[in-house]
């Protein structure tokens, strides 16, 4: 089991340090950065929603699915960052009222 650990951890170390072998003007064209922004966004809303509906090992629609639809359209209309997340909790609070788990 270690010997798996020790080959992740030194395949992990290679991949970061082939990143700076990289050299500078290729990561500055701008297909790059473009590709680079949209990963980066791509990843983040994965990771929400899959800590949205979730639950364990099975899918769990609930009132933090209602939370987050709220926050994305208070994100929509340029709300500021602060009054996203009261919205975000605000929905959720409603949502466990009206009785969704």
């Amino acid at each position: 089991m270690w010997w798996w650990i020790l080959a992740s951890c030194a395949t992990a170390y290679g991949i970061k340090l082939a990143g700076y072998l990289v050299p500078r003007r290729l990561l500055e064209r701008p297909a790059v950065v473009g590709i680079a922004g949209a990963l980066t966004v791509g990843l983040l809303a994965a990771l929400a929603i899959t800590n949205t509906v979730v639950s364990g090992q099975t899918i769990a629609w609930d009132s933090r699915l209602l939370a987050l639809a709220a926050a994305g359209v208070a994100l929509w209309r340029k709300a500021p960052f602060i009054l996203v997340v009261i919205i975000g909790a605000a929905a959720a609070a409603l949502g466990r009222l009206a009785g969704l788990p």
